[in-house]
Parts: structure tokens; sequence; C-alpha cells
């Protein structure tokens, strides 16, 4: 019985000892990693504010009614460059769009007349693209534009392909009312929104206040907020890409704060969206023009080639030979325009399918009023334009289910509807044929 109740009293002497033992030893491990790694250096770099403590009127009250935009923008690298706030928002009385504040006149929203004094040459180009009035056109029409803002409308390569299918649409807007369109069309064509003061754009869309960071800049899932969806899922694409998969696998450890303008392989070894359309990488120069390097309209109904498309092809290819060799490219760009080709004379082919119920007005000039309107506008708004992305972007499943697929399928159904309407007024119906195809070089 003695040996029974003294042993068990050693053993938990000899574990206390143990115990002893290990935490000396993580202890001493500890001091030496500290040693090493030096006594600066720690785990998570701090972020400064460069705000803190300032005595700057804007700050000393804004910290108290919005801490939290005084906080962001304290992060920021333009609050690092002494740009203080009354230089973005402050204006002279009766500025367009200012409101009276403590004394002073601003506006609540800078607009791009304010980025414009120090970012010149972004401005301009932005105005040249599609994210400028054709954003807002889109919606709203051209008719509310003023004469100027018409003129400078016309000036940009992305506004030249509207036709009927194009008006059409801007019909939803009015037909889906300001109480739908506030959070839908509006929230992200108003990027192209003309400001008061007659400048084009909300810079904040995709550079949002009051941090406006690289990284978040440059980051797919800022596209995302807009391009996304049946008519423009290259948000979509993108993740089944061998680009996006890469994003999405080791994306966390680019160098997403390089210095603009000078950005490699070595700090992207993929693409993003930003890499592909806008950033300086390799030999290819930044742009804000998004269309900068594009060949197609890819948008449009049926898609032609951009005016100066050669040269947005070089820019482009100059940014796709930094990782790829120039038989890959020329065979991605060979194949890529075969697929426009197909897309096209299909929704074509749709045009001919209902041209005997226009020249019989077996169709109301009303948009959107019977049901193969509908069928009639996806068939290229939905998946003619989601096959090119697609194919484009190299997203299989949208070139194929999400795109050719689903128009082959309403091209089915808009045959359908028009033979129904051409019986029903005592007129031969369309015999069925093979959809078209184009003729494959390879």
């Amino acid at each position: 019985m003695e040996e029974n109740t003294i042993q068990p009293k050693f053993g938990g002497a000899r574990l206390l000892i143990l115990g002893l033992i290990a935490v000396i030893i993580v202890a001493g491990l500890t001091i030496v990693i500290r040693a090493v790694s030096g006594p600066g250096e720690t785990a998570v770099a701090e972020r400064v504010n460069v705000l803190a403590g300032s005595d700057d009127e804007c700050v000393s009250c804004h910290e108290d009614s919005t801490p939290g935009i005084v906080q962001q923008y304290g992060h920021s690298t333009m609050a690092a460059a002494e740009v203080a706030c009354r230089d973005c928002h402050e204006v002279e009385a009766g500025y367009p769009g200012s409101v009276e504040h403590e004394g002073t006149y601003v506006l609540n929203s800078p607009t791009a007349a304010m980025c414009e004094s120090c970012h010149q040459a972004e401005v301009a180009q932005f105005n040249q693209s599609r994210h400028a009035l054709p954003a807002y056109v889109a919606y709203a029409g051209q008719e509310v534009l003023s004469a100027e803002l018409l003129e400078q409308y016309q000036n940009v390569p992305e506004g030249g392909y509207l036709d009927d299918k194009i008006r059409a649409r801007n019909s939803l807007h009015a037909l889906e009312g300001p109480a739908v369109t506030r959070f839908a069309c509006e929230s992200c064509h108003n990027v192209g929104l003309p400001a008061a003061d007659g400048s084009v754009g909300q810079c904040q869309d995709c550079h949002l206040r009051h941090e406006f960071s690289l990284e978040q800049a440059r980051k797919p899932e800022t596209c995302n907020a807009c391009h996304i969806g049946p008519d423009h899922p290259q948000w979509e694409i993108y993740q089944e890409s061998p680009h996006g998969i890469a994003y999405l696998t080791s994306g966390d450890e680019w160098n997403w704060e390089a210095e603009s303008g000078t950005l490699t392989v070595e700090d992207f070894p993929a693409p993003t969206c930003a890499i592909c359309h806008m950033s300086g990488f390799g030999a290819t120069a930044t742009t804000h023009d998004v269309g900068d390097r594009l060949t197609w309209f890819l948008a449009a109904p049926i898609s032609a080639r951009r005016p100066a498309y050669q040269d947005n092809r070089v820019r482009m290819q100059s940014v796709c030979s930094e990782c790829h060799n120039g038989n890959f490219i020329d065979d991605l760009y060979a194949d890529g325009d075969a697929i426009v080709e197909q897309v096209n004379t299909w929704v074509a082919e749709s045009d001919q399918i209902v041209a005997p119920l226009v020249e019989n007005g077996l169709m109301t000039a009303e948009p959107f009023d019977e049901s193969i309107d509908f069928v009639y506008f996806n068939l290229w708004h939905h998946w003619g334009r989601t096959a090119k992305f697609g194919a484009w972007m190299q997203g299989p499943d949208y070139t194929q289910w999400h795109g050719a697929y689903e128009l082959l399928h309403d091209r089915a159904e808009l045959l359908e509807l028009t033979n129904e309407k051409l019986i029903e007024a005592g007129l031969d119906p369309i015999e069925y044929t093979r959809p078209p195809l184009i003729e494959s070089e390879q």
C-alpha cells in the first residue's frame, strides 16, 4: 500500500520537473529568435497615420464627426504627399454643385475636374474610354447630353456602335423606373456620370475613398463590382481561367504596392484585370482607357474591329509576351478572331429570323412588351457577349454553357416564336435550318 501511495507522488514531481524544463527551452528559443530577427522587426508592419496629431481644422473636426474617413485618409499616399482635404473638396463660392460648409464652399464628392489638377493624363485617357460618357449613355441615352458633352461623346471610339438593339436596351432604364434603377443600372453606369461642373466620371468608383489604395484598385474584386452577371461576367470568367486560378491560389504573395509603371512578372506572375487593361507592365505604358489594348468591340451586338485595333493589339500582345511565346499569342488571337466571327454570324441570323415580323408589322414598336423581345435581346446581350468574353479570357464554361449553348437555345426559341406569329397571320413559316457555321482555318 505504501508503494502505491508513494509512486504517484514521485510521478507528479517528475512531470513538474519536465514541464519546467520545457518552459525554459521555449523561453530560450524565443530569446534566440528575437536576437536573430533584430530588435526593430515585428511580425506585422505598423500602419502609419500621417494625420495623427494634425492641427488642420478639417481633420480636427472630422476626427469627431467622421473618424473612419480621417483614419482612411491618414493612411493614404495622398495624405503622405501632403495633399490636404481642402485641396480636393474646397472650391470658390458659386462653383457648380458646391455647398456652403463652415465658412467656405465644398464639393461633398470631388469631381474629375478636381482630380485633373494633379492627374491630367489619367483624366484625359479616362475621357476616351468606355468607362466615361459611353457608360452613362448606355442607360440615359445621348439625348440628355449638352452640345459640348455630345461632341465629346461622339469623339470616343466606344460610342460609335449604337444601333437599334442598343437603343432598345436603354429603354429598360425607363421601363424599370427610378425605384429600381437607382440601385441597378446607375450603380455601375454612373462611373461615366457628368458632374455639375461639366467634367465626366466618378474616379472614386474604382479608387475607393479615402484611402486610395493601389492594392485595392489593382485587385480584380474591384472590377467585380460591375463586371459580373449574364451580360458581362468577366469576374466569373476570370476565376475559372488559368490567370484567375493563379491569382486565387497565390495572389496574396504578389507585390500589390509596387510603384506604378514599373510592374514586371516579379511583382505579378500572372495578370489581373488591371495588368491586362490598364497597368504599365513590361514595355506597355499605363493607361486609364480600358479599351486601349482591345481589338474588338466585344460588347456590341455584332462586333467590329476597333479603329486602331492594330496598335491596340501590339500593346496587349506586349503584355502577353512577358509570359507567353509568339506562337501561343498568335494562335490565341487567330482563334479569338474566329469565335467572334462565328458569334457575329449567329446574331446576324437572329435579325434575319425576325425580319418577316418587322416587314409585316407583327412586332410592336415598343421594346420589351412581349416575350419574343426578351429572347431576341438575350440572344446577343447575354449569351453572344458572354461567349466572346469567355473565349478571349480563357473561360471554357462561359464560352460554352453560358455562351454558345444558350445562344443556340434562344435561337431555336426565337424561330419558334416567330413562326407562331407568322402562322397566326396566315403567312408561311420559316423552315428550320442548322445554325450557320463559318469555316475554320484549322
